[in-house]
């Protein structure tokens, strides 16, 4: 089940597009039912080891420009350490609910992110001036949210890089990609000092993700990958509602009294 986890999200990635974090998260916690804490760390690492076999590609293409990219990580890398440090805190209090909330609300707007670009494929206009500079400022709560949730680099990521530069879709792809490489290797790396993750899954799944991305690479041409992305990008809005509505549920558990405690209360009396 863990190989074929790890091959199912590699080849969905191949085929959509759509960004590791935000998939294999959800895969974990319904199917494998991993506690939101490790399934977290683990789909963040995952995430890291996929960007490692995708970005040499961009880079060899020269499809990577470094000086956006300087600008991302000035605010990206110090984001992904606060918001890597806040997970940790959270998570060791045991509060599912602000969890639940975080990964619900990124994945809902991911989702939503890529149904809106499906039925308005039309380009977002470019700004009249280059505002790169202004990106580091973008980046660092971004870069905190990936930290937090493991997801949503690859979609809040193209949004800032179509409405703020002037770079082609090929280097908005590259950039973007790259930034999401950094910053998930430094999140997975403080993560797992808090060794809340599951290293034998994590294993498993880059063995299957290896052959996933292959075989989704070969078999890319012939299938109708616009069709499937809008597909899961309509499941994955379902499955961040499902989150939200279990971050309520979690808020309504904590707030409800303990009913031992009244009752010890009376006999004390």
């Amino acid at each position: 089940m863990d190989f074929a986890i790890g091959f199912v999200i590699a080849v969905v990635i191949a085929l959509t597009g759509v960004g590791a974090g935000v998939i294999t998260a959800p895969l974990l916690i319904l199917f494998l039912h991993i506690p939101v804490g490790i399934a977290v760390t683990t789909a963040l690492a995952y995430s890291a080891i996929v960007k490692l076999i995708v970005v040499p590609v961009q880079v060899v293409r020269r499809q990577v420009n470094y000086r956006v990219l300087g600008f991302m990580l000035i605010g990206g890398l110090p984001g992904v350490i606060v918001g890597s440090i806040w997970f940790k805190h959270v998570s060791a209090k045991g509060s599912c609910s602000l969890l639940y909330l975080v990964l619900g609300g990124v994945i809902l707007f991911a989702s939503g992110w890529h149904i809106f670009s499906h039925f308005h494929p039309v380009g977002i206009a470019r700004p009249p001036r280059d505002r790169s500079k202004l990106i580091g400022a973008i980046m660092f709560p971004i870069g905190a949210e990936v930290g937090f949730s493991s997801s949503g680099a690859g979609a809040l990521g193209t949004v800032t890089l179509l409405s703020m530069t002037n770079l082609t879709a090929t280097q908005v792809v590259g950039t973007d990609l790259t930034f999401g490489l950094a910053i998930t290797v430094v999140g997975t790396g403080i993560h797992i000092l808090g060794g809340q993750y599951a290293q034998a899954l994590l294993v498993k799944m880059a063995i299957g993700g290896i052959a996933g991305g292959i075989f989704g690479t070969v078999i890319a041409p012939k299938i109708p990958n616009r069709t499937l992305r809008l597909v899961l990008s309509f499941w994955l809005a379902i499955v961040g509602l499902q989150f939200c509505y279990q971050s309520m549920s979690c808020s309504a558990e904590h707030a409800a009294p303990a009913p031992h405690a009244s009752s010890q209360g009376k006999q004390s009396q």
